[in-house]
């Protein structure tokens, strides 16, 4: 099994090979395509379930501030 180049080795690999094609006058070799990184899909998914939480916490807190309101009127109107 072959062992993986480091980056900066990759790198330097590179460098030798222009350095050498520009005193020789050969064209430059076409660059290896970097690969596009794949975002993580735990992150969108901790996003989505935390903007649910959220969103839950937002209703109870309405609902409770409902409650709350309610119970004041009562008292209110037990008072008169």
């Amino acid at each position: 099994m072959a062992k993986k180049k480091s980056v900066l080795a990759q790198r330097v690999n590179e460098l030798e090979d222009a350095v050498t094609r520009m005193f020789t006058g050969e064209p430059p070799a076409a660059a290896p395509k970097a690969k596009r990184k794949k975002k993580a899909k735990k992150a969108k998914v901790a996003k989505k379930a935390k903007a649910a939480v959220k969103k839950v916490a937002k209703k109870a807190k309405k609902a409770a501030k409902k409650v709350a309101k309610k119970a004041k009127r009562k008292a209110k109107k037990a008072r008169r």
